[in-house]
């Protein structure tokens, strides 16, 4: 049943209708770390980092916000006059959305991006580190061609990551190490969510240092225009499209 698999989707409607909520992140070599609580998800930009409030600056024309979640981003630009379309995996962050106010908001994957009509978007965001969302460097390369397809010939990727060699953490670096082993990218997580009973499905959620983006991008007809640093391991890109 679907409903079972709606950890982060369940959490968000709580947290949306008042309840203390969680979610625990789950990754493949046994490590867990809990979130308590949903308040960075439902924040209002005077309490958003800098480095995303310098990103905004680079939405222009159709937005499409993918892995929306309860659509902080998007509601944002929706108030100052954009026409913006969110896209989330769960269906039930998407209804939050919807409750929350957002005009235009669908249940999608990420991998089914191309079902959307082409040539459409002139801003494809990516904020909360959802360059993490192509998953890995070949599945990375071709969810960017099928960006090109619902993009207009001048469009931007507002994207952010994390460095994930920015770290002294010995289960990180551990984990580095057996990625390697696998034949992975060192930032290439497999990871599931959790809340109460239900857990998503196990998906690969990429963390990818500057130098890793850029050669995932070459020869996707994607190139990087700016780099927004952070405080933090974070940073976003502003990608240009190329042809």
């Amino acid at each position: 049943m679907k409903l079972k698999k709606e950890a982060f989707g369940l959490a968000s409607l709580g947290y949306y209708k008042g309840e203390k909520t969680y979610e625990i992140i789950e990754r493949d070599d046994g490590c867990v770390e809990v979130s308590v609580g949903f308040k960075n998800y439902f924040s209002e930009y005077k309490d958003w980092p800098e480095h995303e409030k310098k990103a905004l600056k680079y939405a222009k024309g159709r937005i499409l916000d993918i892995g929306c979640g309860v659509g902080r981003h998007s509601l944002y630009l929706q108030k100052k006059g954009f026409d913006v379309a969110g896209t989330d995996r769960s269906f039930l962050a998407i209804k939050v959305c919807r409750l929350r106010g957002l005009k235009k908001a669908r249940a999608l994957p990420i991998e089914e991006i191309d079902k959307l009509k082409p040539n459409i978007y002139d801003t494809i965001l990516m904020l909360g580190n959802n360059f993490g969302l192509f998953g890995g460097f070949n599945k990375a390369k071709v969810l960017l061609k099928k960006l090109s397809q619902i993009t207009s010939a001048k469009a931007v990727i507002i994207a952010e990551s994390t460095d994930p060699h920015k770290t002294k953490d010995k289960n990180h670096l551990d984990y580095h190490k057996l990625n390697k082993k696998r034949g992975r990218m060192a930032g290439q997580l497999k990871i599931r969510v959790r809340f109460k009973k239900y857990k998503s499905d196990w998906f690969d959620y990429l963390l990818a240092s500057e130098k890793e983006m850029r050669e995932i991008l070459e020869g996707t007809g994607w190139k990087i225009q700016k780099i927004i640093k952070s405080k933090r391991p974070q940073y976003i890109a502003i990608i240009k499209k190329t042809k």
